[in-house]
């Protein structure tokens, strides 16, 4: 493995990546390992499975999703051969496609934590995870590589993430042909682009990819920033900060601290990287009248429009 810790090697990583991300949607930053297309270039609308209503049953989530317009969603990771059988049946009856699986385990029990028991444990459920994506038919699993906290560094986090994926994940991962879809989220890691694009490069594998939040980066970055930079490392897009019953930042392109999203230029982003294939609300859900709003405003989106009314903006002292 590279010596990822070393500052002056992750630096000189980091200049190039700089220098390479001028020419943004160039292929400067592509690492050669190519996501499979889908959709025939069209972004394709998809809901997290917490987005439809908690009281209801599987079958009931699906036929929602469907009469919603969605085309598929994602499922945490699924425990019991008995739901997998449920989630198979709702998936095919109602056509709505299970395509990628939530690891469910990665906070409980971190990848890179002190004690190997607790590895060993989000192991097992990444690999569970694996399993489900085979037999309900995605291809890939999100994952959130590994916690900094206090007690585990952020070199370390990086370093153990990397071990434990290539010697306890990926052997599985090429034999199921499943994507690793690595996460940025509030884990106090991979905190710039560059970074989380050489993190991926390291690999050198086309079985891990970047699964790109866009609603994650907002307090420290611009989510179509990032989009350029990952290119094809790209593999899914969550989207959210865009869902009714939530006040709003409008876009301030002079204010460093809004987190308001520049949608238009987001849609705009995707395609200057040409992504194509799944892109799923990761949002709060409630009724069917929210459901149905929340895929009216992926619609806006993804035709390049601001998804948000504008009386649902935070309203700032004049």
């Amino acid at each position: 493995m590279k010596d990822i810790i070393n500052r002056r090697n992750f630096l000189q990583k980091s200049s190039a990546l700089a220098i390479g991300g001028a020419v943004a949607g160039s292929g400067i930053f592509n690492s050669g390992c190519s996501a499979t297309a889908a959709g025939g270039g069209e972004l394709i609308k998809a809901a997290c499975i917490g987005v439809f209503p908690g009281d209801i049953g599987v079958m009931e989530k699906f036929k929602m999703a469907a009469a919603a317009g969605f085309a598929g969603i994602e499922p945490n990771t699924i425990k019991t051969p008995e739901e997998v059988a449920e989630y198979k049946k709702a998936s095919e009856e109602t056509g709505v496609k299970i395509h990628s699986i939530m690891n469910s385990d990665h906070w409980r029990f971190p990848l890179t934590d002190n004690d190997p028991e607790v590895v060993a444990k989000s192991v097992d459920c990444i690999k569970t995870s694996m399993k489900n994506a085979k037999e309900l038919g995605a291809d890939a699993v999100l994952l959130v590589p590994g916690i900094v906290t206090a007690q585990v560094g952020y070199a370390e986090v990086y370093k153990r993430s990397q071990e434990t994926i290539n010697n306890e994940i990926l052997p599985m991962a090429r034999e199921l042909n499943i994507a690793i879809a690595i996460e940025n989220v509030g884990n106090r890691f991979l905190m710039s682009p560059l970074e989380f694009a050489q993190y991926v490069d390291d690999f050198d594998c086309p079985h891990v990819k970047a699964y790109f939040d866009v609603g994650n980066v907002t307090r420290y970055g611009f989510p179509q920033d990032w989009i350029r930079i990952l290119g094809d490392r790209l593999v899914k897009i969550h989207v959210k900060k865009f869902e009714p019953g939530r006040e709003h930042q409008p876009f301030d392109p002079e204010n460093r601290r809004t987190e308001g999203i520049d949608w238009p230029d987001v849609r705009k982003a995707l395609d200057d990287v040409s992504y194509e294939g799944w892109v799923s609300a990761e949002v709060r859900g409630g009724s069917e009248a929210n459901v149905k709003e929340i895929s009216a405003r992926m619609d806006k989106i993804f035709a390049g429009e601001n998804p948000i009314p504008e009386d649902e903006f935070v309203k700032e002292d004049s």
